[in-house]
């Protein structure tokens, strides 16, 4: 495998650079419109709305519906915020949220029990191969139980998730083993360990840096653009486990130039702004293993069980993911940075689910903002952004696709502790 290493004052890898072997995803240019249908005096309709617009517009209605509000998705079919209500004595709040463009719908769980049954499992169901997040389509909470959750503990997560009531939770068994994906956008390695570069980004000071999971950060605290290359960029800060799974890491060059892009392997997609995901939602995720591939988010807020600790805060999708794409860029059509991958169960061949850090929590707790305008070629562009053919940027250390030598995390790639050698249920993706 060849790879190349960053000039000085050349760009930084563009994140989540790969060819994308494999991969079915393909990007298209936004197609999507806000629009507000209907004459003046017409009754209020939802509006169409972009999946951004609408995690935007969801979070103003939680704030005005208060406990009426128990959570919200978009409709990509018709392209709507569904915003969930318990019935309450003040129904005008819920005309307010019809005015505002959303379509309300009416449900029994409010979000402080769901809340609460959430809590109860992580007090009484913190099993390594677990995870649970609210779904707001169903209004339960989504428990998922990977493939070591058997006997004893398998009772005990059953009889928990009982407890919480009828209609509070459901109960779903992953054919694989959550783990974190170590090994992934445009390749880096440090310690052993190879993980992906998620989004370049600026640190508080001015410096250029990167995100990237925070168990590939607290697996090395030097990393390289080429595995046994000379190291690029020094890890600053790093969370693993615990609140989230991120790691903001500066680039040793202060000269670096460090775009906010994602390399798609035959052309870049400028990187706007970080945006929340909202479940529904069409994402995108780049990794040096896999390459590109699409899927929905599923849930927000997720809770992940594995076997290094438990992760809190995370965003659940069923887009696949393998060892190596760690730390990876989540993002939309439209340039939004959403996540970073963290870990998940399955693989690109049989699917899975995949759980990501959030980019906006990641930017609030460093102190870092996107970087520089990306020069590569926007959503906006004519014809289709395809994942597939072309080469890495300047930087990739992956341009085959291929995993590096003992870089899978079944290699127990992460140094300290860290790595995942599949011994004990869920797993980080490094």
């Amino acid at each position: 495998m060849s790879h190349k290493r960053i000039p000085k004052r050349r760009a930084a890898m563009a994140a989540g650079g790969v060819v994308a072997l494999g991969a079915a995803a393909v990007l298209l240019p936004n197609a999507n419109a806000s629009q507000d249908g209907g004459s003046p005096d017409a009754a209020p309709a939802p509006r169409t709305l972009k999946a951004a617009d609408a995690s935007d517009l969801a979070a103003r209605l939680a704030g005005l519906l208060g406990d009426t509000f128990a959570g919200s998705y978009y409709d990509p079919g018709a392209r709507q915020l569904v915003v969930n209500v318990v019935p309450g004595d003040n129904d005008q709040v819920v005309v307010e949220a019809k005015e505002a463009g959303a379509a309300v719908r009416e449900v029994d769980n409010s979000m402080g029990e769901l809340k609460s049954g959430a809590q109860t499992l992580k007090s009484r169901a913190s099993i390594p191969g677990t995870s649970w997040a609210i779904d707001p389509r169903t209004n339960t909470i989504l428990v998922t139980a990977d493939s070591t959750v058997t006997g004893d503990r398998w009772d005990r997560l059953e009889s928990t998730v009982e407890g919480l009531g009828s209609g509070m939770a459901t109960v779903r068994k992953s054919t694989g083993t959550f783990k974190t994906f170590a090994s992934g956008g445009d390749a880096v390695f440090g310690g052993g360990a190879r993980c992906s570069l998620g989004f370049n980004v600026t640190a508080g000071d001015g410096s250029p840096a990167f995100l990237t999971a925070g168990h590939c950060g607290v697996a090395a605290d030097q990393w390289s653009d080429a595995q046994g290359g000379q190291p690029i960029a020094t890890v600053d800060q790093a969370v693993f486990p615990g609140e989230g799974d991120f790691a903001l890491v500066r680039y040793d060059d202060p000269a670096t130039e460090a775009p906010s892009e994602v390399d798609l392997g035959d052309r870049t997609l400028a990187i706007s702004r970080a945006a929340e995901a909202a479940v529904g939602q069409q994402v995108f995720r780049m990794g040096s293993t896999t390459g590109l591939a699409d899927g929905q988010v599923l849930g927000l807020d997720a809770t992940v069980n594995y076997p290094e600790g438990t992760v809190t805060g995370l965003i659940q999708t069923d887009v696949c993911a393998e060892p190596g794409d760690s730390g990876g860029s989540l993002f939309t059509q439209d340039g939004l940075a959403v996540g970073l991958t963290s870990g998940g169960s399955g693989d690109c061949t049989a699917g899975g689910e995949t759980f990501f850090q959030p980019v906006t929590t990641a930017l609030e707790a460093v102190g870092a903002t996107l970087g520089g305008e990306g020069t590569g070629a926007g959503a906006g562009d004519d014809g289709a952004v395809s994942g597939e053919g072309g080469s890495g940027a300047a930087g990739s250390g992956a341009d085959d696709g291929g995993a590096a030598d003992g870089s899978g995390a079944d290699d127990g790639d992460a140094a300290d502790g860290t790595g995942v050698d599949g011994s004990d249920g869920s797993h980080p993706t490094g």
